[in-house]
């Protein structure tokens, strides 16, 4: 090597320093850089016998020691090194912990979920680490699957949209600007679709129905220019998504023009050897894998040797290892690596936990809470009150309120985050009661809490003014491999609950949990109800200030909740035409609905209006409606547009959202709020599997929720 070498000079194209240093390689070191192995294991040692590309699960000074390594290589290409920063960044100690997606999703808001995004992207760019696998993409169907709190909801629409913005957010506009970060949109796709909620289970699902759901937020993360792809564990139609050539190769490479990375899931080459058994070694599997049309296979070691093997063995074409290897160069030479490597500096992390990320997090927190259900107690006044009793398992539970994929969920490493860096529920009813704050968890939820004692919470509630039951679920009941038979609250929580509804004294349950949960009788009849999917650090100041009106909430669902496990799925954009509404022993609505929120406020919509009756397919539908804020208070409301296509040439939902507009309204006041559709994208997928325009008639459903539209606009498209 010299330093006249193409791909060492920055001014040279990027194509041009991909071909030179793809020339200067040779066959071990080009099937390395299609290696990404766990950094925890024998790092030293696997990077000298196997040349990886990626380290994954390293930061700081491991990620130090890792750069110095590719340093010192034969031909120094640096190494892109990938972390689950998933709501923050998630496992660096100090970090800021944001609400999870699915929290998130309830804000309705891109623009505070790509400064979530953004600020992740700044936490990470002294610890070496240039890449996150997130955002993550799937769209959640049965609510027993465990990663249902890494979703971003039921909705394609607003998993793309939001995915978009996460996607900028880490990326930015430049991805060599060492304050952002390459994304990674996952899990592609239908790693949701699950059976009996099972996770990573054969999925259903035909090629008509991926188009239909599950890959239009995927192709619009492509058009948001997410810089990788991340598979999934799942099979259909008996193929692994690592074996899929149609879906990874056909759709995403060559119909949608992707030109990034494409990564296996955790041991996806290997596990084709060893659980889904469809090859009978590791030549056959990666042979097979880079076939398919995968770039970086994450955490096979065996891989490497196995796709040399095949390469001699001619099982597999050496051509398409250079291709997959091009791709891998042209990532790193986009994000600047050759010119910054991006050495850690882990004893220099100046924006980790600053004060401006933690103010980020607070809004986050705010703004994702939903309030269910108030029969008039909330807000309360504190002057009326003298003692609040603050019951419940995940009162005072830090990792519950933080989340999957954060210190103390056991996905990588040991350890918490500081304890003073984490505001519980009841750490904010203390900092903002200025009264008496009873506490007693009442029960457990796992191995090595605190005994059960009912009676202690039932006597604290006895004694108090009003009661705050915070209840909800916990690492061994969420996240990967973690899928629950049932969606019931577990331990004694119910018998809690009944106990405090019994005693006919006022009674808040707040719900810190991962997804929805069957909720008992004891909680429909509280006298209010909030929702607070793992609301991240500063979860518990939140909830203290929405109980005492100190803001106005205005989350909304982006999923439903049901009744019964048995509803299971019960997604609002079901396909019309079956028997009846309702099963023979129970309804089919959901408790709570997609998009349903309340308000300390009220909202009347009037004077809906389109601009035209009848459309070409290439004009653009402009909507308007009065929203007028009813109540007392300021107040942010989210309105919602849904379309009906009234015959369809196959069968189709009854009804999807299309648009919608978060939108602040001054008590009193009336605000003119206006949307436009693209007729373009009043489509749907037809028998042969095409997304078309059908001419006909529509209606176009305003409102505040699936089942809560205020007014109904009929239009055709010619």
């Amino acid at each position: 090597m010299t330093v006249e070498a193409i791909y060492r000079d920055p001014a040279q194209p990027v194509e041009a320093r991909v071909a030179d240093l793809l020339s200067r390689m040779t066959l071990e070191e080009k099937v390395g850089q299609l290696t990404q192995l766990d950094g925890r294991v024998e790092l030293e040692a696997n990077f000298r016998e196997k040349h990886p590309g990626s380290f994954l699960h390293v930061m700081g000074e491991s990620a130090r020691i890792a750069t110095e390594l590719a340093r010192g290589s034969r031909l120094g290409i640096p190494l892109l090194l990938g972390i689950d920063a998933i709501h923050g960044h998630s496992f660096w100690n100090g970090a800021t912990i944001f609400p999870t997606q699915l929290a998130m999703a309830c804000s309705w808001d891109e623009t505070l979920i790509e400064t979530m995004a953004g600020v992740t992207a700044r936490e990470m760019r002294h610890t070496g680490v240039a890449w996150t696998f997130s955002p993550v993409l799937c769209l959640t169907r049965d609510l027993r699957w465990g990663r249902v709190g890494e979703t971003f909801g039921e909705d394609p629409l607003l998993i793309g949209r939001f995915a978009a913005a996460m996607i900028h957010g880490y990326q930015g506009d430049n991805l060599a600007d060492p304050d952002h970060v390459l994304a990674c949109a996952k899990h592609y796709a239908g790693y949701s679709e699950t059976q009996g909620g099972r996770d990573a289970s054969e999925a259903d699902i035909s090629r008509r129905k991926l188009r239909s759901y599950f890959l239009p937020p995927f192709r619009q993360a492509v058009a948001a220019g997410v810089g990788s792809f991340m598979t999934g564990y799942q099979s259909m139609e008996g193929l692994p998504s690592t074996a899929n050539r149609w879906l990874l190769r056909e759709v995403l490479k060559e119909e949608w023009g992707f030109d990034g990375i494409l990564v296996t899931d955790w041991n996806n080459v290997g596990s084709m050897v060893e659980t889904q058994r469809i090859c009978p070694d590791y030549k056959t599997a990666a042979a097979l894998a880079v076939q398919s049309g995968n770039d970086l296979m994450m955490s096979t070691p065996k891989f490497w040797q196995g796709c040399i093997d095949a390469v001699r063995e001619g099982l597999l074409d050496e051509t398409l290892v250079d291709e997959a290897v091009k791709r891998v160069l042209r990532i790193k030479f986009r994000l600047g690596l050759f010119e910054d490597d991006r050495c850690a500096d882990p004893g220099h992390t100046p924006a980790v936990g600053c004060a401006a990320h933690r103010a980020v997090a607070l809004t986050a927190a705010r703004e994702t809470a939903v309030l269910l259900q108030n029969n008039g107690l909330l807000p309360l006044t504190a002057q009326n009150l003298k003692k609040i009793a603050v019951v419940g398992p995940n009162a005072d539970h830090p990792v519950a309120q933080l989340g999957d994929w954060s210190l103390g969920t056991g996905q990588t490493g040991n350890g918490l985050h500081p304890r003073e860096l984490i505001t519980t529920v009841l750490d904010g009813m203390r900092q903002r009661f200025a009264g008496e704050v009873l506490y007693a968890p009442g029960c457990a939820l796992e191995d090595g809490d605190a005994p059960t004692d009912l009676e202690a919470a039932v006597a604290a509630a006895r004694e108090a003014d009003v009661t705050v039951a915070v209840v909800g679920d916990r690492p061994p009941f969420w996240g990967e491999w973690h899928s629950t038979a049932t969606l019931e609250l577990v331990g004694e929580q119910n018998e809690l609950l009944r106990r405090l509804r019994a005693l006919g004294k006022p009674l808040i349950v707040v719900l810190v949990h991962s997804k929805p949960q069957v909720l008992p009788v004891a909680v429909q009849e509280a006298d209010a109800i909030v929702e607070q999917f793992s609301p991240g650090m500063l979860g518990g100041q939140a909830l203290a200030e929405l109980l005492f009106g100190d803001f106005n909430p205005s989350g909304r669902l982006t999923i439903s909740v049901p009744y019964h496990v048995g509803q299971q799925p019960i997604y609002y954009s079901q396909v019309r035409g079956q028997h009846g509404d309702r099963y023979a022993d129970l309804t089919q609505q959901p408790l709570f609905a997609f998009g349903e929120g309340l308000s300390y406020t009220t909202f009347e919509y009037a004077d809906a209006r389109l601009d035209r009756d009848v459309y070409g397919p290439d004009d653009t539908i402009h909507i308007s409606v009065d929203v007028t804020n009813t109540g007392t208070r300021d107040g942010v409301e989210v309105v919602q547009f849904y379309l009906r296509d009234l015959v369809t040439s196959a069968t189709w939902v009854d009804f999807e959202l299309k648009e919608f507009a978060r939108v602040a309204v001054k008590a009193g006041a009336t605000v003119r709020v206006t949307a436009a559709i693209p007729a373009a994208a009043c489509t749907m997928v037809n028998a042969a599997g095409e997304r078309v325009v059908e001419p006909g008639d529509f209606e176009l459903l305003v409102g505040r929720s699936s089942r809560d539209f205020r007014q109904t606009l009929p239009f055709a498209i010619k």
